[in-house]
């Protein structure tokens, strides 16, 4: 194979193998996320809520005890609070599972000078 250099020496070749490299590693890890699932609940425990690693909420489970006719309001914040903490949850662990692949971040894992 013949290499071709780019601006500044650059190896193109070498370069596009890398970056369809992670596009196939990216893929593969996103697609693992949607088997993965975080727990979060608000009113300590009151209102507990299970959401896949691809931010599809699977799950809300609401104690009896926390459905006061009288307060609806409150029951509204704890299932918000639980939701939101889910969504939290998921994102760091997508960031955590996707972010090793492409170096740390952005295009910087390439080597490329200035990135």
């Amino acid at each position: 194979m013949t290499r071709t250099p780019g601006p500044g020496g650059l190896d193109l070749n070498a370069m596009m193998k890398q970056v369809q490299q992670m596009q196939s590693e990216m893929s593969e890890a996103q697609e693992k996320l949607k088997d993965e699932v975080v727990d979060a609940s608000a009113g300590g425990g009151m209102v507990k809520v299970k959401m896949s690693g691809d931010l599809r909420l699977l799950e809300i489970a609401i104690d009896p005890e926390a459905i006061d006719p009288e307060d609806a309001e409150l029951l509204q914040d704890m299932v918000l609070a639980a939701v939101n903490e889910a969504i939290r949850s998921a994102q760091e662990l997508a960031t955590s599972k996707l972010g090793g692949i492409a170096g740390g971040g952005g295009l910087g894992g390439l080597g490329l000078p200035g990135m």
